[in-house]
Formats: structure tokens, sequence, C-alpha cells
């Protein structure tokens, strides 16, 4: 039977603060927890009003300490802006806090815009693709395997201990499946951001593993977006939210907020915006709980995968748990 993890973006609900967002994160969370799905990871994404996420090892740390069971993670962490050392070190200490219950998942995207990258890269900004090195860096300070020929030859990170984070590696694209195929990490696909071609990268993943300290045979995930509810309508109505956000980011416009089911169902869509949001809906899983088991069931076939990370934009925040809980009963989750 397949396994569900989820990926929260903490959206910001209309008519709610980061605050609010928080909270139910925490809580959804603990629901998670409390069904028997597998992983709950949270995002990175800066300068954002829409999204409450800017520091996930921080975020990590609270859901750890308010769940008892359940693997927390990153999803992910935007390894081009930091160091890879305080990168391994912030999660070799939450691995010491919860042993065997920390995700380490890496991303080479910005998770914001140019001005937020400058920031956050201040005085180190390279146009140079460094994110490959960084996660060579990233593995032997984890895995205490750093070469005696290494720049930063005989450093430790700490604290010292016997387990280490699960390593994910990230993307959106074929360039990020090779990358973990080469270097034999785990891989998870984004499907949720509407890229084509995942099947494709994540068969190449497959096919192209090269075993490693980290993994001796390739384990895949995908990210899928999921409205489910007990009626075809009602899922279609609560997935309203979402086309909306999405095709507001498409077309550039600001986004404050995750727009409510009213706000999303009375917009002035455009013959074109509504084209995009049919598109849109080809790669989403929007239905009753029979219908979300069977296409998701087939899409984890697709992904040669028993795991699939589910995330579901839904403003209302006891329907967004619903969804959740009918999935957990359609999937048979403990």
């Amino acid at each position: 039977m397949t396994k569900l993890g989820i990926l929260d973006q903490s959206h910001i609900p209309e008519g709610g603060t980061a605050i609010d967002a928080l909270s139910q994160t925490t809580r959804l969370a603990q629901e998670a927890d409390r069904l028997g799905y597998s992983r709950y990871w949270v995002s990175e994404h800066h300068a954002s009003k829409a999204l409450a996420h800017s520091s996930p090892e921080v975020l990590i740390a609270h859901l750890a300490a308010h769940t008892t069971r359940i693997r927390v993670g990153s999803g992910g962490i935007m390894l081009p802006h930091y160091s890879a050392y305080k990168v391994a070190e912030n999660f070799r200490l939450l691995e010491a806090l919860y042993p065997g219950r920390i995700d380490l998942g890496i991303g080479r995207a910005p998770g914001g815009m140019p001005l937020a990258t400058r920031a956050l890269q201040e005085d180190r900004y390279q146009t140079v693709d460094r994110y490959p090195q960084q996660v060579v860096d990233l593995i032997g300070y984890l895995q205490d395997s750093i070469m005696e020929n290494h720049r930063f030859a005989g450093l430790k990170a700490s604290p010292s201990i016997e387990t280490v984070p699960e390593l994910w590696m990230l993307g959106s694209s074929g360039e990020s499946a090779r990358l973990a195929a080469i270097i034999g990490a785990s891989f998870a696909f984004a499907q949720f951001f509407g890229t084509p071609g995942g099947v494709e990268a994540t068969r190449h993943y497959h096919e192209n593993f090269e075993p490693s300290v980290l993994e001796d045979h390739p384990r895949s995930m995908a990210a899928i977006t999921v409205v489910c509810a007990e009626s075809e309508e009602e899922a279609n109505e609560l997935a309203s939210s979402s086309d909306l956000f999405f095709l507001q980011l498409h077309n550039g416009q600001e986004l404050n907020s995750l727009p409510s089911v009213e706000t999303a169902l009375s917009y002035p869509y455009t013959e074109l915006d509504r084209e995009r949001v049919r598109q849109s809906r080809a790669w989403r899983v929007v239905g009753t709980p029979a219908q979300a088991l069977e296409k998701l069931t087939r899409l984890a076939e697709q992904y040669r995968t028993d795991e699939l990370l589910i995330v579901s934009s839904i403003h209302d925040f006891d329907k967004r748990v619903r969804s959740y809980r009918l999935l957990a009963d359609a999937f048979g989750l403990k």
C-alpha cells in the first residue's frame, strides 16, 4: 500500500495572518501524526506576503517538539543561499534532538524574487553554479567523510552523533534527477509546480542511479496537489482557491494570501484564464476518496515509488483537515 506524507507551504489564508497559518501548520502536523502519515515537510519562501515559511529549520524544531512519531523535514532548504557546513550543523542538531525523525530535503530554487536572493547571498553572490559541489560538501559533513584533499580537511560538523538525517534531493526538472542519480541520493519531484516531464525525469533517475554512502538503491517520491471531499462538486469548489492562486502566480500578479472559495468563484476570469485553469487541473488530483485513491495509486506506479507527498491548499482549515482524513481512510493509513 502506498504511504502518504504531507508537504505544507503554510499558505496565509485570505482574512487571516501568518500567525494563523503557522498555528494551522502545527495543528495539521499533529493530526497527520495521529492519522499515520509518514512525514511532514515544510517549504522555504522569502519576502512572501502569501506564504509563512521563511526558515524551515526553525519550524521543523517546533513541529518535531509538538509531534511524537512522524518524520519532519524540509521541502526544502534552498542550498545556494547558505553554507553547506552550517546546514549540516543545523540538521545534525535537529537529528540529535529528534533521532530518526529528521529529513533534509535540499533544492537549488531561489524561493523568492531576485531582490531576496541578493540579500540572502550578500557579498558572495555568484553566477557560477556551485550547487553540485555544495551537495557533495553537505554529504561529506553529514557523513564525516570529508576527503584529505578537501579545502576544509579535518573539519567536523557538530554535534557528533551516530545517526544522520535522511537526505533528499528535490527538483522539478530532468537536471535535478540526473544530479540525484549521479550522487546516489533519494529524489523527490515537485509535480505540484505543474512542470511537465516528472515521470520521464524520475525514470532517468531510476535507470541511472549510482549506489552511494547515502543509498544502495534508488528511492523516489512525487509531491502532488490533492483536494479530496465527499463529493466531486465540493472537491471542485475547494480546489478553486488553489486554481486562482496559481493562475495569479502565472500571470505575475501580487499574491497576498490563499483566496477563499467565494473570492475564487467570483473572480472575473477571461477565456484564457479558464483555459489555464483547465490545463493546471491535469496535474492535480481533485475528487472523492475513491477517485483520489485510484489516481494517486496510478501516479505512484508511474513515479516508481511507494510514497507520495500530498499538497492540499484548501482555504478552510477544517475542510483541509477533512481532506487529509479522507485520504488516510482511503489508503488505510495507521
